[in-house]
């Protein structure tokens, strides 16, 4: 009988690679890791709220600066988890262990300071989680606003799904004081 991915990872359950112990270099490395990525998710969360600022006063350049910044802390956040999962590896753990599983993975040998480590990081990406919430929403109204002003200038119909494909919708071909050249023969 075959087994589905699901059952095949509740039987392996175990996020340990060995039964040595941890070495408290390794446990150290780790703390350093998830510090340095709570550094980071904190830093993403202030450009976002930079973001934020930006989108509120209509300055597309930190718009746009913002949207560089998060593209490079993410390249560099990926390179940091990359570097955790190495350590990971090096506590003994699975590479893939995430930081949810932690405590399961390391069992006696979590320290209080890898504990706390692991909890700024998930309070720290839960925020981020909530900002970047926040910010598409009101990215979201923004283009939609956007779009409105934009119709209502050129005259176009309000709502996209009014013209549709093979309208008789005014255009600037049918229009009376429109000027269209050809360059027919």
């Amino acid at each position: 009988m075959m087994q589905t991915y699901r059952e095949q990872s509740a039987t392996t359950g175990s996020f340990r690679t060995s039964t040595a112990p941890v070495s408290p270099a390794a446990l150290e490395a780790l703390s350093d890791a998830l510090l340095s990525e709570r550094k980071l998710i904190d830093d993403l969360t202030e450009i976002v709220l930079r973001q934020r600022a930006a989108v509120a006063v209509d300055d597309l350049q930190a718009v746009d600066d913002s949207v560089f910044a998060t593209h490079r802390l993410l390249l560099t956040l990926g390179e940091a988890r990359k570097g955790r999962r190495s350590i990971n590896a090096m506590a003994g753990c699975k590479e893939e262990t995430g930081v949810k599983h932690l405590e399961e993975a390391l069992g006696p040998w979590m320290t209080p300071k890898l504990r706390n480590a692991r909890e700024e990081l998930q309070v720290a990406a839960g925020r981020l989680s909530r900002e970047i919430g926040i910010n598409r929403r009101i990215l979201r109204e923004a283009i939609a606003n956007s779009d409105s002003f934009v119709r209502a200038v050129v005259g176009a119909p309000k709502d996209a799904a009014q013209q549709g494909y093979g309208s008789t919708a005014p255009s600037a071909y049918t229009r009376s004081d429109a000027v269209a050249f050809s360059r027919t023969a």
